[in-house]
């Protein structure tokens, strides 16, 4: 299951992509899982995702925690919490 992968703000500065189409392992099931799996890619990724309690996600535009599935989803964002003001 190939997925886009968006990064925004901190998220994406340390990963230095916006986004990447990837096809995770069977064994990915969750975002939790997925942020692991990313971890492993490179030295950025590894910065971006070594504290996953400071990250939100996004699974096909709808904000869902850590332990979601991404069974069947086409997108995944990650970013950092968001406040308003």
């Amino acid at each position: 299951m190939a997925l886009t992968i968006l990064y925004f703000a901190w998220v994406r500065e340390r990963v230095g992509l916006a986004e990447e189409r990837l096809t995770p392992p069977d064994d990915i099931g969750t975002v939790a899982q997925l942020i692991g799996w990313l971890a492993q890619r490179s030295p950025g990724h590894a910065a971006a995702f070594g504290e996953p309690e400071r990250l939100r996600a996004a699974v096909d535009q709808q904000f869902r925690p850590l332990e979601a599935t991404i069974s069947g989803a086409s997108e995944v964002a990650i970013f950092p919490p968001v406040t308003g003001g």
